[in-house]
């Protein structure tokens, strides 16, 4: 690792076939936990590459606990993190409002390493059990339209630098990784991304792909579409930027849409909202994202007719029955 980490020091870069190498062997704990630290603070003072990005990414899918669900039409909703804005758990919410509304989803997720609440510690603190069995996942497929997949359990890398990344509380390049690696190679994708940057780097890696993605960013910096500013959104055909208003609602303040301070009341906060008992800001944010998401898969006419859905999913408690199946 000296040898690389003096390397990277003096400006250079990895090629892919070098980034996939070395994150084999950081898989294989052959780096103590100073060297990896070190590495990982490489990134944290200059972007990541492309070809850097695709050797970590290819090495992880390499290495992953094999998963097969029967789904050919799922769709991942996920965000980076990492935008430092401690939001109520967005895509989250949004992946059970898509369930509710009939979508199949195969959700991937991590405990939050540079934010207090990610996917895995809500579900966690509210009752699921995570697991990687392929009949008990199918089975939550078919019960509640939808499957969680704890990232560690999927993927070693990501287990054997888990309590380093929470101890180091920054984002990592990792948490780039997240969205790329859903062992269940989900047909639709819809990422989140916290700058324009990283969503570039995303839209070139993922045109190889056969995945059919959708990138959303937003322009103040949310890994969602937030409603606070305009968002931009990035699929094979280009970008556009929607308002709040193009959307269908109107714009929220960052403050309505932060989580809680613990885990304890992010759940508290994520449950109320699934139960109707969410404010209207918080709705709206979940609503817009659902009904981008629908509209994405193109099995669900308009976008208006997706935000249509989103709400009855919402507001008739489908999205609600998603989750309490999902636990039961």
């Amino acid at each position: 690792m000296k040898e690389i980490l003096e390397y990277l020091f003096n400006h250079h870069t990895l090629s892919k076939s070098e980034a996939k190498a070395i994150m084999i062997e950081i898989a294989q704990n052959k780096f103590n936990p100073t060297e990896v630290t070190a590495f990982i603070s490489v990134f944290l003072m200059r972007n990541i590459t492309l070809k850097e990005l695709e050797g970590f990414r290819e090495a992880l899918l390499q290495m992953a606990v094999p998963i097969s669900l029967n789904t050919e039409d799922a769709i991942d909703i996920v965000g980076t993190g990492g935008d430092g804005k401690n939001t109520i758990n967005i895509s989250t919410l949004t992946s059970f409002v898509v369930a509710g509304a009939g979508q199949k989803v195969t959700k991937h997720g991590n405990y939050g390493s540079s934010t207090t609440t990610g996917s895995s510690n809500v579900l966690e603190e509210i009752g699921y059990h995570f697991k990687n069995d392929a009949d008990l996942l199918n089975a939550d497929l078919e019960k509640s339209n939808i499957c969680f997949l704890h990232a560690p359990y999927f993927h070693p890398a990501l287990q054997s630098v888990g309590s380093l990344r929470k101890s180091l509380g920054l984002r990592t390049f990792f948490n780039l990784l997240g969205p790329l690696v859903n062992p269940s190679n989900p047909k639709f994708s819809m990422i989140g991304v916290y700058n324009l940057e990283i969503a570039r780097i995303y839209q070139y890696l993922l045109q190889k792909d056969s995945r059919d993605f959708i990138l959303i960013h937003g322009l103040d910096g949310y890994d969602e579409i937030s409603l606070t500013q305009d968002s931009k959104i990035i699929t094979r055909n280009g970008e556009e930027i929607y308002s709040a208003e193009d959307l269908g609602f109107d714009s929220v303040t960052p403050e309505s849409i932060k989580a809680g301070k613990t885990i304890q009341e992010s759940a508290k906060i994520f449950r109320n909202i699934l139960e109707g008992n969410g404010s209207e800001q918080q709705n709206s944010v979940v609503l817009a994202n659902a009904a981008v998401a629908l509209h994405h898969t193109q099995k669900f006419g308009s976008y208006d007719d997706c935000l249509l859905l989103a709400k009855e999913s919402l507001e008739s408690k489908k999205a609600l029955k998603s989750l309490e199946l999902l636990l039961d």
